[in-house]
């Protein structure tokens, strides 16, 4: 097993040696490149930072204008002088290095064998290259076929040799094939493999972010394409370029940082992403603040964490004020840069905005300790607007005030609300203030914030005032006691009777007045006033079924005038409960019946009682017929209860049109009788139809009786008188 590996290894070193660096037939004189392409450095215990290794021989034949060097390893660079120099101290380094030289005119690459390396190390050429205990490409028989390796992003011209295939048991007739994905299969021809000497070439540059490795089947055959050695694996690796640079998740990140907040409080993550190999240094991103605007108090108030991306403030947490700040919103300029940081890393950039948040540390003052208004006694509405400071920020809970009386008003006739526009508080009068009962009034005013403040800081003398509100004596208007006033009469009083007296006092107890009175609105016009006295009486009669009483109730209102100047007024309403008097007479409906002359139902109408008067003036009623002689031998009158009666006819009358005399009195003291009469249609009827006289009645007279009666006691004889 020992001697397979030194044959390899005897074989992969001028392999790797060769990478990148064949020669694409340039001018006879200079080959562009590496004019030595292996090197060794002997490892002494460590690599001092800033020591130069070795130099290099690099010559693209073109003045190595521009050339660029990146080497596997970020812990190394290359400097002006073609050093290869350690950026910092190494402590334990790969033992291959490669370095890639690129410019426009040459693309090359060389390696640098580190000597002298621990035995136990874990990072051996035969990790590199991927020899273990047993050996992957070894294939039945004889084929040897190291893994290889290719630079993503070489440039032209291609195709380019990057190894060889060995069959140690290979005739002059075998041939050599490559298959599979990067061969033969999609992505078609990127590989190649001479059929006779087993050199294996890339055909054109190579992505490794696209694909990072390919795995191809190498096998030898006759001429006649019978299989003769293999299949056996080819593996082949790109090798990252930091040809990606690091790139934000936003272009813009947004932040906050609460007021006062310790040092060290984390505002907010950057996060950038590099698309190249996460196990090498090309994706090893490293950030920083390259600018902060404004960068006053000072130019560091907040600081990265460079592996993690994490902004935290470092100014202290007293500086930290947003009322003194210059600004409440920071803008920084972040980058991220690969390679670890280094000189040689791609950058990409980010801006990070940080507000500072406001916290509720200033308690609102009032910008005067004393403030004052005068109202008008009698008056309503807003009389002073009281005014403070609050150096938290604006329309928030931190700076909104809250207003409250805490002193001087027991009667509550003040309220105090927030003008939400200009946080000032509205002093305003609820009640009507009257000068003679107080004429000054010295209020306790006391101003909060909606949100609490925070545990250090307190409310203080300047977030109370005093308000001085003096009321200004105004004349004001006669008021009625009581009001209004309630009586009660009999409707139907004499003319000029005494129905009350209105009691008007004037509220300027400090000034000596008169009053006279005077009718508003009576508007059945029943009533008159005395100017001087206020006494009411009648001037017309009572009527309680008047249109203008209502549930038994007539209002009339008065004014009451006062001679101060200008003159004052003031109204007052007169209720008066009307008593009934039995003063209307009953009368009955319906006042019309219709009735069949054939009829078997001698039933003509229920009639019943109304009267205007109330109980007991009213029902029950006494309903009959009226006093003319005979009418009982034709009519017939029964009560049917104390409201109703039924009208009934004794025989059958011919059709006309009758009027019947009834009498119906109440019960009133005295009762009231009312003499009316029940016009009586008798009508032929005939398939449920009545034909009724149209023409004028004929009156319940005497005559008429007797006439209809003596017909029929003649009929009724000859009746007899042919049955006999």
């Amino acid at each position: 097993m020992e001697i397979g590996v030194r044959i390899l290894l005897a074989f992969l070193v001028p392999q790797v040696i060769r990478v990148g660096g064949q020669e694409d037939g340039g001018n006879e004189g200079c080959a562009p490149g590496f004019q030595v392409k292996h090197y060794q450095v002997p490892f002494t215990g460590a690599f001092q930072k800033g020591q130069a290794l070795i130099q290099v021989e690099f010559d693209d034949c073109a003045g190595n204008e521009d050339v660029k060097f990146e080497v596997s390893d970020p812990g190394f660079y290359v400097d002006g002088d073609l050093n290869l120099v350690p950026q910092r101290d190494v402590l334990h380094s790969r033992p291959v290095l490669f370095i890639h030289g690129l410019s426009a005119h040459a693309d090359d690459m060389a390696q640098v064998e580190v000597t002298g390396l621990p035995v136990q190390s874990p990072h051996t050429l035969r990790d590199i290259v991927g020899v273990g205990q047993t050996l992957p490409f070894r294939s039945k028989r004889s084929l040897l076929i190291p893994p290889m390796i290719v630079t993503e992003n070489q440039r032209a011209p291609f195709p380019r040799k990057i190894g060889r295939v060995i069959s140690t048991e290979r005739l002059g007739n075998h041939i050599f094939r490559l298959t599979g994905p990067g061969a033969d299969q999609d992505p078609r021809g990127l590989f190649t493999i001479d059929i006779d000497t087993g050199e294996v070439s890339v055909s054109r540059s190579l992505d490794r972010e696209a694909i990072d490795s390919y795995q191809l089947d190498v096998s030898t055959t006759d001429l006649a394409g019978k299989l003769v050695e293999g299949p056996a694996i080819l593996v082949i690796t790109v090798i990252d370029q930091n040809d990606n640079r690091p790139i934000f998740k936003e272009t813009s990140y947004t932040g906050e940082v609460l007021e006062g907040s310790p040092t060290g409080t984390t505002v907010m993550t950057m996060t950038a992403l590099d698309a190249d190999d996460p196990g090498t240094d090309n994706a090893a991103l490293r950030y920083i603040i390259v600018r902060q605007s404004p960068d006053k108090p000072s130019p560091n108030m907040f600081y990265i964490d460079a592996e993690r991306g994490d902004i935290v403030t470092v100014i202290s947490h007293e500086l930290l004020d947003r009322e003194t700040l210059p600004t409440t919103t920071y803008e920084l300029e972040i980058v991220a840069k690969d390679m670890a940081g280094s000189e040689v890393g791609l950058m990409g950039t980010a801006t990070a905005t940080i507000t500072i948040t406001d916290k509720n540390d200033h308690a609102p003052e009032f910008t005067h300790t004393l403030f004052e208004a005068h109202v008008d006694e009698g008056s309503t509405g807003v009389v002073v607007n009281l005014t403070v400071d609050d150096r938290d920020d604006p329309n928030t809970g931190a700076w909104r005030a809250i207003y409250s009386i805490i002193n001087g008003d027991p009667t509550l006739s003040f309220e105090i609300q927030t003008n939400p526009d200009n946080n000032e508080g509205m002093l305003s009068v609820a009640k009507p203030l009257d000068y003679e009962a107080t004429a000054f009034h010295t209020l306790l005013i006391k101003v909060e914030n909606e949100d609490a403040l925070v545990p250090d800081v307190g409310y203080g003398p300047s977030s109370t005032a005093t308000v001085h509100v003096t009321v200004l004596d105004i004349n004001e208007g006669p008021v009625f006691f009581p009001d209004p006033l309630i009586v009660t009469r009999m409707e139907n009083i004499p003319l000029g009777s005494f129905v009350a007296s209105l009691n008007a006092t004037d509220p300027d107890i400090l000034q000596i007045q008169s009053i006279r009175y005077a009718v508003l609105r009576d508007p059945a016009g029943w009533l008159s006033v005395s100017p001087v006295t206020g006494t009411v009486n009648t001037s017309a009669s009572l009527d309680r079924e008047s249109p203008y009483v209502h549930d038994n109730k007539y209002t009339a209102v008065f004014i009451a005038t006062d001679n101060g100047s200008p003159p004052a007024t003031g109204t007052g309403s007169l209720v008066i409960h009307l008593e009934d008097y039995n003063d209307n007479a009953p009368f009955v409906v319906p006042s019309v019946a219709q009735v069949c002359e054939d009829a078997q139902d001698r039933n003509v109408v229920i009639v019943g009682g109304r009267d205007m008067d109330l109980p007991p003036n009213g029902a029950p009623f006494k309903i009959e017929l009226g006093k003319q002689l005979g009418l009982d031998k034709t009519w017939k009158v029964t009560r049917v209860n104390s409201t109703h009666s039924q009208i009934m006819l004794l025989h059958t009358l011919k059709k006309a049109n009758y009027q019947l005399p009834l009498i119906i009195t109440d019960s009133g003291e005295p009762p009231l009788s009312n003499n009316t009469e029940v016009k009586v249609q008798v009508c032929v009827c005939k398939k449920n139809t009545m034909h009724c006289s149209s023409g004028h009645s004929h009156r319940a007279s005497l005559l008429v009786l007797l006439a209809t009666l003596l017909l029929a006691l003649l009929c009724k004889y000859h009746q007899n008188h042919n049955t006999g």
